[in-house]
């Protein structure tokens, strides 16, 4: 009787094994590469993973993907792949590249079926790319002027080179890639904008820029270690944010900060109705991180592709970098907390967070603290990757109102157990090169304005004159019903925008002008607050220019 109940039993489990599995795949046999898999490569996989990109195969053929059919099944159930290291229940994204639970069952039981072909006509169209970008069609492809050679072996190099855009009027950029011409040795680049009237690169030699960098530096808690910058052992130590004297705080403002590229970061797009601006007669100024990891010498012409907008944006954005340079990871340690903040001079919207950290990061996480005693976690990365160093793009862009402090918090893993460390037995200060650490989250935003005013042209004669700022002058003139302010050199110069009584912006600029008058009404003072803090620029008497 036991041996009938206990057969019974198996019986009934395996036809209930039998309708679950069935259940949940009708017909796993009919799991193929063509109709089930390559849907989802195309959709999830093959911005990377198809020729002429940094990923080792292609997820574009039967042909190509079989091979790594046992590898991609690790990976995927793993979820190292498509890389995503962001907590999946903080915040919503738009690129979140991550594959559905079903998504996973399905390519992990075409591999265990034998991954299989299929019918061809099963297989859909494959997504269409630029070769060469993971841009549409650039509308301007801007290269290095000349061919780089880097040297065999030595330490890593940061260089310069300096793009003319050739730019005859303002353009809006709606999609920006930074393209490494050799990735064998471009560990990352950055795109600047320098506006028309600057200095350029080109003008001095590199010796004379050498030393003009090292005299830029005197006095600084800074030195110049061959092409590289670092900070000096014996600087004060500030690992958190509250801590750094005020004097040093006001260094990451980058909103010249255009595009960049690194292992894993994803191309800049921006949604409609927003987008980065080159002025007209600009130009890109590269920094350019190599490695000579090769073993042989190397050589590199790397590229900036744009994609203009099609109308002018609502919203012209920056980026800051909330970072803090003055931490000390002491040697050996596992969980070194290191902190940075920045607060909303002004209502806020907040678009992209990106993290940033060398080979001993561990883990990053943005904390918005509201003015009404709130706490909001923005994101958090419990396991930062230095190989994927993504951005992160709002869903829905984040309103953060003024006074809002946002706190970024780094975790460092200066032990044994990170596999990636180049020394536990160093202590790490801040500085370019990859075996120092950076603390940075970067943040694209726009700050929110009222309504242009409307103003009587001719009040604008009340605020023409010349404006003490350090040793220089800031003009203010007016041209025809527009107000402008001309730096020094006579070529820099934005309009001034009125948004209240003796208020303005300047115009594509996170810049507030206020005109300060005296008692019999007279504008004595001009105003100037921004990220950055707050200005004072005497008006200099009898200079006006109309």
């Amino acid at each position: 009787m036991r041996k009938i109940i206990a057969l019974s039993i198996s019986i009934a489990s395996l036809c209930w094994l039998a309708f679950t599995t069935t259940s949940a795949n009708s017909n796993p046999k009919t799991v193929t590469f063509n109709k089930d898999i390559a849907p989802i490569f195309h959709a999830k996989c093959a911005e990377c993973h198809r020729p002429g990109e940094a990923a080792p195969f292609s997820t574009l053929t039967f042909k190509d993907v079989r091979p790594w059919a046992k590898s991609i099944k690790e990976k995927v159930v793993n979820r190292e792949m498509p890389p995503w290291h962001a907590d999946p229940h903080t915040g919503q994204w738009a690129n979140d590249r991550r594959l559905t639970d079903a998504e996973v069952k399905t390519i992990s039981t075409w591999v265990d079926l034998g991954a299989n072909e299929g019918n061809a006509k099963d297989l859909p169209p494959a997504p269409k790319f630029t070769a060469g970008w993971n841009i549409p069609t650039p509308d301007v492809v801007l290269p290095m002027e000349e061919e780089y050679t880097l040297a065999a072996s030595g330490p890593d190099e940061y260089q310069y080179f300096e793009v003319a855009t050739n730019f005859t009027e303002d353009k809006y950029i709606q999609m920006a890639e930074a393209r490494p011409g050799n990735r064998k040795v471009v560990h990352h680049i950055i795109a600047f904008v320098v506006p028309p009237g600057q200095p350029s690169l080109k003008s001095v030699s590199k010796e004379m820029r050498a030393k003009a960098i090292e005299m830029s530096l005197m006095g600084s808690p800074f030195y110049r270690d061959g092409l590289l910058i670092r900070m000096k052992a014996d600087t004060p130590i500030y690992d958190h944010a509250k801590d750094v004297p005020e004097k040093l705080r006001d260094v990451n403002s980058v909103d010249d900060f255009l595009t960049a590229y690194a292992p894993g970061h994803n191309p800049d797009i921006w949604e409609p109705g927003t987008a980065k601006k080159i002025p007209a007669g600009a130009t890109l100024r590269l920094q350019v991180h190599y490695s000579k990891v090769a073993g042989s010498e190397q050589k590199d012409r790397s590229m900036i592709g744009l994609i203009f907008a099609k109308q002018k944006p609502q919203k012209v954005l920056a980026t800051r970098a909330i970072a803090n340079m003055f931490f000390k990871i002491p040697a050996n340690a596992g969980q070194h907390k290191v902190t940075a903040e920045w607060t909303a001079w002004r209502d806020t919207t907040v678009y992209t967070l990106m993290p940033h950290m060398h080979y001993r990061g561990a883990a990053m996480e943005y904390v918005a603290h509201y003015p009404d005693g709130r706490k909001e976690t923005l994101l958090n990365v419990p396991q930062y990757s230095f190989a994927w160093q993504a951005g992160y793009s709002f869903k829905t862009p984040k309103l953060l109102p003024k006074g809002t402090k946002v706190v970024v918090t780094g975790t460092f893993d200066n032990s044994a157990k990170n596999k990636f460390n180049p020394d536990p037995s160093k202590e790490v200060r801040y500085g370019e090169p990859t075996y120092d650490e950076m603390m940075i989250g970067f943040m694209d935003y726009a700050s929110e304005w009222p309504a242009l005013a409307k103003i009587d042209p001719k009040v604008f004669d009340d605020y023409v004159g010349r404006y003490q700022s350090g040793e220089r002058f800031i003009e203010v003139k007016r041209e025809g019903d527009k107000l402008m302010s001309v730096a020094t050199d006579g070529k820099t110069k934005y309009e001034l925008l009125p948004i209240g009584k003796d208020k303005f912006r300047l115009l594509d600029a996170e810049i507030e002008v206020t005109f300060i008058r005296n008692e019999q009404g007279e504008v004595i003072e001009r105003l100037r607050e921004a990220d950055g803090g707050v200005a004072r620029n005497k008006k200099v008497k009898d200079t006006a220019t109309k």
